[in-house]
């Protein structure tokens, strides 16, 4: 039986998504251990009362195989000490899977990682595509003063996996703010490489 064609309407200042099948949003305490300063960041957890960081909307068909996910994030912009509010990251659970972002407000980062620790860095800003290619783990970083909002998709049996980067305690590099008002890539002294069997077993290709 044929889906129905579907239209939805992408609100650019507030995020927002229309015929939205779900919505999740993370607050600042969710994001703790990301953190190289762990104090500053529970001490604005309190300031602020925990505030949401970033919200998404989407439209979700199914999870079989041949179909699409899409839907909105909409990031708040602020940063613990010299580190941007972010995204918790991920890899996509079959990892051949890729993924497009499609920037509409604000300036932000795309923070990828290859299994064996190699990052790159794709700006996104209103009007760009930035594409993920399969096998690239990805986080999406504030850097601006205002709000970030990123249409995003992709196929929709793909799933997610956030332990890659916990089991690594975090990513490889950091992005930090300058004294300049830019930002720089600064390694994670606590960061953990992926054996050889772990970045195999990820180059695999799924079914």
């Amino acid at each position: 039986m044929l889906r129905e064609p579907v239209a939805s309407v992408v609100d650019p200042r507030a995020g927002g998504l229309s015929g939205n099948t779900g919505r999740y949003e993370k607050r600042l305490s969710d994001l703790a251990g990301l953190y190289a300063d762990a104090e500053a960041h529970a001490a604005l957890v309190a300031s602020l009362n925990d505030p949401v960081v970033y919200a998404v909307e989407d439209f979700r068909p199914g999870s079989h195989s041949g179909d699409l996910i899409y839907g909105v994030t909409h990031m708040s912009p602020g940063r613990i000490g010299r580190e941007y509010f972010l995204t918790r990251g991920h890899i996509h659970a079959k990892a051949d899977r890729p993924e497009i972002y499609y920037g509409q407000k604000g300036y932000g980062l795309m923070q990828l990682e290859s299994p064996e620790g190699e990052t790159r860095i794709v700006e996104v800003r209103p009007q760009t595509i930035c594409y993920v290619p399969p096998f690239w783990i990805h986080r999406s970083i504030n850097v601006g003063d205002e709000d970030l909002v990123m249409v995003f998709a992709y196929p929709s049996d793909s799933g997610q996996d956030y332990g890659i980067i916990e089991n690594s305690n975090g990513m490889r590099h950091r992005v930090l703010a300058t004294d300049e008002g830019g930002w720089e890539l600064v390694e994670n002294s606590a960061y953990a490489p992926r054996s050889s069997e772990t970045v195999r077993q990820l180059m695999k290709t799924y079914a």
